[in-house]
């Protein structure tokens, strides 16, 4: 079975015959996959009138399991975003229902930032939507080797980790 990047790669290697083209054999097929997984992740969240952002900061406080409530710093470590943005990303998420912010009861000038019932129910149907399609894009794998690629990225991710 050939596909697009078995292509790209016998071009190169017309042309490039001196360079080792593993790298790009791997890599262009994760890039590939990565923006087939950006427009399944869209469609999963627009499903659920919710958008990329929204997603990771919902998530973020879906998994924090019992109060669902996290500190703002805590959110920021979570996303990977600055400060200025996460404020923005709570004001915007408490205007549509989705967040709350309380008073932190163990710092009497910071607060934490509630996921509310509302907030609950889109983070919760946006992820199942999103793990549906995501086994879509699995689907013609076995699931020894979907054990093994899953291995194999953790692998090569454990430096940057």
């Amino acid at each position: 079975m050939r596909d697009e990047v078995d292509e790209l790669v016998d071009s190169w290697n017309r042309e490039r015959s001196d360079l080792d083209l593993t790298p790009v054999e791997v890599f262009s097929r994760i890039s590939r996959l990565a923006r087939l997984l950006d427009l399944a992740r869209r469609k999963a969240f627009a499903q659920h009138g919710i958008e990329l952002w929204e997603f990771d900061v919902l998530a973020a406080l879906r998994r924090a399991g019992g109060d669902y409530e996290l500190s703002p710093g805590r959110l920021i470590r979570e996303t990977l975003v600055t400060s200025g943005t996460m404020t923005n990303r709570i004001d915007r998420l408490t205007a549509r229902g989705f967040v709350e912010r309380l008073p932190d009861p163990n710092d009497r000038r910071g607060v934490l930032v509630k996921l509310t019932p509302e907030g609950r129910v889109a983070v919760d149907g946006a992820f199942g939507e999103l793990v549906e399609a995501e086994r879509e894009l699995l689907a013609e794998l076995p699931a020894r080797d979907r054990k093994q690629l899953a291995a194999l990225l953790r692998q090569l991710m454990t430096p940057f980790s």
